[in-house]
Protein backbone atom coordinates (compact mmCIF):
# COMPACT_ATOMS: atom_id res chain seq x y z
CA UNK A 1 0.00 0.00 0.00
CA UNK A 2 2.80 2.14 0.88
CA UNK A 3 4.23 2.01 -2.78
CA UNK A 4 0.71 2.43 -4.29
CA UNK A 5 0.52 5.69 -2.64
CA UNK A 6 4.00 6.92 -3.13
CA UNK A 7 3.38 6.05 -6.84
CA UNK A 8 -0.34 8.11 -6.41
CA UNK A 9 1.79 11.22 -4.94
CA UNK A 10 4.38 10.98 -7.80
CA UNK A 11 1.32 11.14 -10.63
CA UNK A 12 -0.60 14.06 -8.66
CA UNK A 13 2.45 16.25 -9.12
CA UNK A 14 2.37 15.66 -12.84
CA UNK A 15 -1.59 15.78 -12.77
CA UNK A 16 -1.47 19.28 -10.84
CA UNK A 17 0.53 20.82 -13.22
CA UNK A 18 -1.39 19.06 -16.73
CA UNK A 19 -4.56 21.02 -14.80
CA UNK A 20 -2.59 24.28 -15.19
CA UNK A 21 -1.83 23.81 -18.34
CA UNK A 22 -5.73 22.56 -19.17
CA UNK A 23 -6.80 25.74 -17.02
CA UNK A 24 -4.93 28.07 -18.52
CA UNK A 25 -6.23 27.03 -21.98
CA UNK A 26 -10.07 27.16 -20.87
CA UNK A 27 -9.24 30.57 -19.95
CA UNK A 28 -7.46 31.91 -23.23
CA UNK A 29 -4.18 32.93 -22.06
CA UNK A 30 -2.71 30.90 -25.02
CA UNK A 31 -2.65 32.30 -28.47
CA UNK A 32 -3.28 29.43 -31.30
CA UNK A 33 0.54 29.48 -32.21
CA UNK A 34 1.08 28.93 -28.60
CA UNK A 35 1.02 25.27 -28.61
CA UNK A 36 2.95 24.57 -31.35
CA UNK A 37 6.10 27.12 -30.26
CA UNK A 38 6.03 25.46 -26.94
CA UNK A 39 6.49 21.87 -28.99
CA UNK A 40 9.41 23.03 -30.89
CA UNK A 41 11.20 24.86 -27.57
CA UNK A 42 10.94 21.58 -25.57
CA UNK A 43 11.66 18.98 -28.65
CA UNK A 44 14.77 21.27 -29.72
CA UNK A 45 16.02 23.33 -27.24
CA UNK A 46 15.21 21.95 -23.67
CA UNK A 47 15.17 18.23 -24.26
CA UNK A 48 18.66 18.11 -26.16
CA UNK A 49 20.08 20.38 -23.20
CA UNK A 50 18.25 17.85 -20.73
CA UNK A 51 19.66 14.45 -22.44
CA UNK A 52 23.16 15.75 -23.03
CA UNK A 53 23.46 16.94 -19.00
CA UNK A 54 22.32 13.99 -18.15
CA UNK A 55 24.83 11.60 -19.73
CA UNK A 56 27.63 13.55 -18.95
CA UNK A 57 26.37 13.24 -15.34
CA UNK A 58 25.20 9.77 -14.86
CA UNK A 59 27.10 7.63 -17.33
CA UNK A 60 31.26 6.73 -18.11
CA UNK A 61 32.09 4.26 -20.92
CA UNK A 62 31.52 1.35 -18.82
CA UNK A 63 28.05 2.02 -17.99
CA UNK A 64 26.99 3.27 -21.80
CA UNK A 65 27.71 -0.61 -22.54
CA UNK A 66 24.62 -1.89 -20.68
CA UNK A 67 22.41 -0.03 -22.40
CA UNK A 68 22.57 -1.90 -25.55
CA UNK A 69 20.86 -5.25 -23.23
CA UNK A 70 17.80 -2.57 -22.99
CA UNK A 71 17.83 -1.51 -26.86
CA UNK A 72 17.71 -5.61 -27.38
CA UNK A 73 15.05 -5.63 -25.42
CA UNK A 74 12.77 -2.83 -26.77
CA UNK A 75 12.86 -4.04 -30.37
CA UNK A 76 11.98 -7.18 -29.30
CA UNK A 77 8.86 -6.03 -27.47
CA UNK A 78 8.00 -4.02 -30.28
CA UNK A 79 8.34 -6.78 -32.68
CA UNK A 80 6.09 -9.19 -30.48
CA UNK A 81 3.97 -6.18 -29.59
CA UNK A 82 3.06 -5.30 -33.31
CA UNK A 83 2.58 -9.42 -34.22
CA UNK A 84 0.13 -9.88 -31.25
CA UNK A 85 -1.65 -6.93 -32.68
CA UNK A 86 -2.02 -7.59 -35.18
CA UNK A 87 -3.59 -10.87 -34.73
CA UNK A 88 -6.39 -8.83 -32.60
CA UNK A 89 -6.98 -6.70 -35.47
CA UNK A 90 -8.11 -9.32 -37.19
CA UNK A 91 -9.72 -11.86 -34.69
CA UNK A 92 -12.00 -8.72 -33.72
CA UNK A 93 -12.29 -7.85 -37.19
CA UNK A 94 -11.37 -3.98 -36.77
CA UNK A 95 -12.24 -2.52 -40.03
CA UNK A 96 -9.77 -0.63 -42.26
CA UNK A 97 -8.87 2.32 -41.65
CA UNK A 98 -8.88 1.73 -37.79
CA UNK A 99 -6.24 -1.64 -37.97
CA UNK A 100 -3.12 0.33 -38.39
CA UNK A 101 -3.89 2.67 -35.90
CA UNK A 102 -4.72 -0.01 -33.37
CA UNK A 103 -0.89 -1.44 -34.09
CA UNK A 104 0.53 1.67 -34.05
CA UNK A 105 -1.64 3.16 -31.04
CA UNK A 106 -0.63 -0.04 -29.21
CA UNK A 107 3.12 0.14 -29.56
CA UNK A 108 3.77 3.46 -30.16
CA UNK A 109 3.93 5.53 -26.96
CA UNK A 110 4.36 9.49 -26.43
CA UNK A 111 7.74 9.34 -24.88
CA UNK A 112 8.93 13.01 -24.61
CA UNK A 113 5.76 14.96 -23.44
CA UNK A 114 4.08 12.30 -21.05
CA UNK A 115 6.64 9.27 -20.70
CA UNK A 116 9.76 11.85 -20.00
CA UNK A 117 8.04 13.85 -17.24
CA UNK A 118 6.71 10.74 -15.86
CA UNK A 119 9.76 9.25 -15.34
CA UNK A 120 11.51 11.92 -14.12
CA UNK A 121 8.77 11.73 -11.12
CA UNK A 122 9.00 8.52 -10.64
CA UNK A 123 12.77 7.92 -11.12
CA UNK A 124 14.49 11.23 -10.97
CA UNK A 125 16.97 12.30 -13.36
CA UNK A 126 18.85 9.01 -13.00
CA UNK A 127 16.60 7.19 -15.36
CA UNK A 128 17.19 9.95 -18.28
CA UNK A 129 19.54 7.58 -20.10
CA UNK A 130 17.61 4.42 -19.94
CA UNK A 131 14.64 6.39 -20.98
CA UNK A 132 16.58 7.60 -24.21
CA UNK A 133 16.94 3.66 -25.05
CA UNK A 134 13.09 3.56 -25.64
CA UNK A 135 12.90 6.51 -27.06
CA UNK A 136 15.69 5.89 -29.62
CA UNK A 137 13.44 2.82 -30.53
CA UNK A 138 10.06 4.33 -30.26
CA UNK A 139 10.86 6.87 -32.91
CA UNK A 140 12.50 4.91 -35.47
CA UNK A 141 9.93 2.01 -35.63
CA UNK A 142 7.42 5.18 -35.54
CA UNK A 143 8.80 6.89 -38.06
CA UNK A 144 9.28 4.18 -40.48
CA UNK A 145 7.39 0.94 -39.74
CA UNK A 146 4.59 2.71 -38.07
CA UNK A 147 4.01 5.44 -41.06
CA UNK A 148 4.00 2.17 -43.45
CA UNK A 149 1.13 -0.08 -41.49
CA UNK A 150 -0.94 3.15 -41.61
CA UNK A 151 -0.61 3.92 -45.18
CA UNK A 152 -1.02 0.32 -45.58
CA UNK A 153 -4.40 0.60 -44.13
CA UNK A 154 -5.36 3.58 -45.90
CA UNK A 155 -9.15 2.80 -46.78
CA UNK A 156 -9.31 5.46 -50.11
CA UNK A 157 -6.11 3.36 -51.90
CA UNK A 158 -6.91 -0.07 -52.80
CA UNK A 159 -4.13 -2.39 -53.02
CA UNK A 160 -0.31 -1.58 -51.87
CA UNK A 161 0.52 1.73 -51.11
CA UNK A 162 3.81 3.86 -50.48
CA UNK A 163 4.52 5.49 -47.58
CA UNK A 164 6.32 9.03 -47.70
CA UNK A 165 8.92 8.58 -44.86
CA UNK A 166 10.52 11.87 -43.30
CA UNK A 167 14.11 10.99 -42.86
CA UNK A 168 14.47 13.98 -40.10
CA UNK A 169 11.87 11.86 -37.95
CA UNK A 170 14.60 9.64 -37.87
CA UNK A 171 17.20 11.15 -36.24
CA UNK A 172 14.99 14.02 -34.60
CA UNK A 173 17.14 17.09 -32.86
CA UNK A 174 16.33 15.68 -28.83
CA UNK A 175 18.84 12.55 -30.17
CA UNK A 176 21.20 14.85 -30.79
CA UNK A 177 21.62 15.54 -26.97
CA UNK A 178 22.96 11.97 -26.81
CA UNK A 179 25.35 12.12 -30.24
CA UNK A 180 27.26 15.19 -29.20
CA UNK A 181 27.30 13.86 -25.42
CA UNK A 182 29.49 10.26 -26.63
CA UNK A 183 32.86 12.39 -27.51
CA UNK A 184 32.62 13.97 -24.01
CA UNK A 185 32.21 10.70 -22.37
CA UNK A 186 34.98 8.50 -24.11
CA UNK A 187 37.55 11.32 -25.04
CA UNK A 188 37.07 14.26 -23.37
CA UNK A 189 36.10 13.60 -19.78
CA UNK A 190 37.65 16.36 -17.87
CA UNK A 191 35.46 18.58 -20.29
CA UNK A 192 32.21 16.25 -19.40
CA UNK A 193 33.21 15.99 -15.62
CA UNK A 194 33.49 20.17 -15.23
CA UNK A 195 30.30 20.81 -17.47
CA UNK A 196 28.42 17.85 -15.45
CA UNK A 197 29.41 19.40 -11.81
CA UNK A 198 30.98 22.74 -12.57
CA UNK A 199 29.01 25.67 -11.69
CA UNK A 200 30.27 27.97 -14.61
CA UNK A 201 27.93 30.14 -17.08
CA UNK A 202 27.80 26.65 -19.31
CA UNK A 203 26.61 23.81 -16.61
CA UNK A 204 24.00 26.48 -15.55
CA UNK A 205 22.64 27.95 -18.76
CA UNK A 206 22.38 24.21 -20.04
CA UNK A 207 21.25 22.97 -16.64
CA UNK A 208 18.36 25.70 -16.37
CA UNK A 209 17.15 25.32 -20.07
CA UNK A 210 16.87 21.19 -19.33
CA UNK A 211 14.69 22.05 -16.29
CA UNK A 212 12.07 23.60 -18.54
CA UNK A 213 11.36 20.11 -20.21
CA UNK A 214 9.48 18.41 -17.19
CA UNK A 215 6.71 21.37 -16.51
CA UNK A 216 6.62 22.54 -20.08
CA UNK A 217 5.82 19.38 -20.96
CA UNK A 218 3.04 18.61 -19.04
CA UNK A 219 1.61 22.12 -19.40
CA UNK A 220 1.55 21.01 -22.89
CA UNK A 221 -0.59 17.90 -22.02
CA UNK A 222 -3.14 20.16 -20.12
CA UNK A 223 -2.90 22.25 -23.79
CA UNK A 224 -4.01 19.03 -25.75
CA UNK A 225 -6.20 18.01 -23.72
CA UNK A 226 -8.15 20.74 -23.44
CA UNK A 227 -8.13 21.45 -27.02
CA UNK A 228 -8.71 17.34 -28.24
CA UNK A 229 -12.30 17.75 -25.69
CA UNK A 230 -11.81 15.48 -22.32
CA UNK A 231 -15.82 15.06 -23.60
CA UNK A 232 -15.16 13.86 -27.15
CA UNK A 233 -14.30 10.45 -25.33
CA UNK A 234 -16.20 7.79 -26.05
CA UNK A 235 -15.10 4.00 -25.21
CA UNK A 236 -16.36 1.50 -28.16
CA UNK A 237 -15.20 -2.47 -27.99
CA UNK A 238 -12.17 -0.90 -30.67
CA UNK A 239 -11.30 1.70 -28.41
CA UNK A 240 -11.05 -0.72 -25.37
CA UNK A 241 -8.83 -3.11 -27.65
CA UNK A 242 -6.51 -0.27 -28.31
CA UNK A 243 -6.49 0.61 -24.33
CA UNK A 244 -6.39 -2.95 -23.11
CA UNK A 245 -2.76 -3.57 -25.84
CA UNK A 246 -1.59 0.09 -24.45
CA UNK A 247 -2.13 -0.66 -20.87
CA UNK A 248 -1.83 -3.80 -20.42
CA UNK A 249 -0.70 -6.08 -23.38
CA UNK A 250 2.13 -4.18 -23.54
CA UNK A 251 3.96 -3.70 -20.07
CA UNK A 252 3.42 -7.38 -19.82
CA UNK A 253 5.05 -8.14 -23.09
CA UNK A 254 8.38 -6.03 -21.72
CA UNK A 255 8.00 -7.26 -18.29
CA UNK A 256 8.11 -10.92 -19.66
CA UNK A 257 11.18 -10.45 -21.93
CA UNK A 258 13.14 -9.10 -19.15
CA UNK A 259 12.18 -11.72 -16.52
CA UNK A 260 13.28 -14.30 -19.03
CA UNK A 261 16.27 -12.22 -19.78
CA UNK A 262 17.30 -12.35 -15.75
CA UNK A 263 16.38 -15.63 -15.60
CA UNK A 264 19.14 -16.66 -18.12
CA UNK A 265 21.98 -14.25 -16.07
CA UNK A 266 21.61 -11.21 -18.11
CA UNK A 267 21.44 -8.25 -15.20
CA UNK A 268 20.05 -5.35 -15.71
CA UNK A 269 20.06 -2.64 -12.96
CA UNK A 270 16.54 -2.37 -11.58
CA UNK A 271 15.63 1.44 -12.69
CA UNK A 272 16.27 -0.02 -16.20
CA UNK A 273 14.00 -2.49 -15.64
CA UNK A 274 11.21 -0.55 -14.15
CA UNK A 275 11.51 2.62 -16.80
CA UNK A 276 11.34 0.19 -19.76
CA UNK A 277 8.05 -1.25 -17.78
CA UNK A 278 6.66 1.98 -17.40
CA UNK A 279 7.57 3.42 -20.71
CA UNK A 280 5.43 1.02 -22.47
CA UNK A 281 2.60 2.36 -20.91
CA UNK A 282 2.39 5.33 -21.73
CA UNK A 283 -0.40 7.28 -23.44
CA UNK A 284 -0.22 6.33 -27.15
CA UNK A 285 1.87 9.39 -29.09
CA UNK A 286 -0.05 12.80 -29.80
CA UNK A 287 0.99 12.64 -33.84
CA UNK A 288 -1.79 9.64 -34.04
CA UNK A 289 -4.61 11.91 -35.01
CA UNK A 290 -2.14 13.71 -37.63
CA UNK A 291 -1.19 10.34 -39.29
CA UNK A 292 -4.78 9.07 -39.65
CA UNK A 293 -5.88 12.50 -41.52
CA UNK A 294 -2.85 12.22 -43.61
CA UNK A 295 -3.36 8.78 -44.74
CA UNK A 296 -7.89 9.22 -44.96
CA UNK A 297 -7.92 6.91 -41.42
CA UNK A 298 -10.76 7.35 -39.06
CA UNK A 299 -9.59 10.14 -37.36
CA UNK A 300 -12.07 10.49 -34.74
CA UNK A 301 -11.07 7.49 -33.53
CA UNK A 302 -6.85 8.18 -33.34
CA UNK A 303 -8.38 11.03 -31.52
CA UNK A 304 -10.17 9.36 -28.79
CA UNK A 305 -6.88 6.56 -28.18
CA UNK A 306 -4.95 9.64 -27.55
CA UNK A 307 -7.25 11.48 -25.20
CA UNK A 308 -8.05 8.42 -23.22
CA UNK A 309 -5.44 7.42 -22.82
CA UNK A 310 -3.56 10.67 -21.87
CA UNK A 311 -6.13 10.71 -19.63
CA UNK A 312 -6.09 7.19 -17.73
CA UNK A 313 -2.46 6.31 -17.69
CA UNK A 314 -3.02 8.71 -14.11
CA UNK A 315 -5.04 5.70 -13.00
CA UNK A 316 -2.84 2.90 -14.67
CA UNK A 317 0.65 3.97 -13.72
CA UNK A 318 0.52 3.37 -9.89
CA UNK A 319 -0.89 0.13 -10.59
CA UNK A 320 1.57 -1.28 -12.49
CA UNK A 321 4.30 1.01 -10.04
CA UNK A 322 2.50 -1.52 -6.91
CA UNK A 323 3.03 -4.60 -9.66
CA UNK A 324 6.93 -3.97 -10.31
CA UNK A 325 7.79 -3.16 -6.83
CA UNK A 326 5.65 -6.02 -5.40
CA UNK A 327 7.28 -8.78 -8.03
Amino acid sequence: MGVFWTSIQSVLSIVIIIAIGYACQGAGWFGEGFQSALSKLIMNVALPASIFMAMLSRFKPKQLATLSTGLIYVILSVAIGYLISWGLTRLFKVPKGRRGLMMVAINGANTVFIGLPLNTALFGDTSIPYLLVYYIVNTIVIWTFGVWVIAGDDPTVSGKTKAKFDLRHLLPVPLWGFIVALPFIFFFTKAANYIANGTGFITTTLSGLGGLVTPLSLIYIGIMLKKFGLSSMRIDAHSLLALLGRFVLSPIVMGIIIFAGLHSGIQMVPIFQKTLIIQSATPALAVLPILADTYHSDVKYATNIVVMTSTLFIIVVPIIMSIINFI
